[in-house]
């Protein structure tokens, strides 16, 4: 029997890894679980891990773990000459474009981002302008990776049937 399972973290990668931990503790209060920590190729479980997944020549990366008010994890990654990218929007192509938070103030929420070196893409929108107060903004932080806010929660928002107007 199949069932929903639950998320357990993602993988970010940044290039400048003590800025990542200050922007993402100090801007979406996440907490750290593993203080920024260098991880070598070598013979250890993690150097053998790290070989299977990136393949041989990594060399070396550093990583930090944190965790989100809900206990979803997050780690951020910074790898050797790691370079940002010069279109960080390319929703066309396969793979995680965006993460998204829920904050009941997402113009608050926005603007700290910007405040703390990140960026908004567009103006906050509404679901249902005039019907219910579901917004919804895109942001990036400072390495170009897409946040959105959500003010209510994932749920609530689809289950309302926000793509197809008035139901009859």
């Amino acid at each position: 029997m199949t069932f929903p399972r639950t998320f357990s973290h993602i993988g970010i990668s940044v290039t400048d890894l003590d800025q990542a931990v200050e922007f993402y503790t100090q801007t979406l209060g996440w907490y750290v679980i593993m203080p920024p920590t260098e991880i070598v190729s070598d013979d250890s479980a993690i150097g053998v891990m790290c070989n299977d997944v990136f393949g041989e020549g990594w060399g070396r990366f550093r990583i930090a773990h944190l965790a989100t008010g809900d206990r979803v994890g997050i780690e951020l990654f910074e790898f050797k000459d790691a370079e940002r990218r010069e279109n960080n929007f390319e929703y066309w192509k396969t793979g995680v474009f965006h993460f998204c938070v829920q904050d009941p103030d997402v113009e608050g929420l926005a603007k700290k981002i910007v405040e703390n070196g990140g960026k908004q893409r567009m103006p906050v929108r509404e679901y249902y302008p005039g019907e219910k107060p579901y917004r919804m903004v895109y942001c990036e932080d400072p390495f170009g990776n897409l946040i959105e806010i959500y003010s209510h929660s994932y749920e609530l928002t689809y289950s309302a049937g926000a793509y197809q107007g008035d139901a009859e």
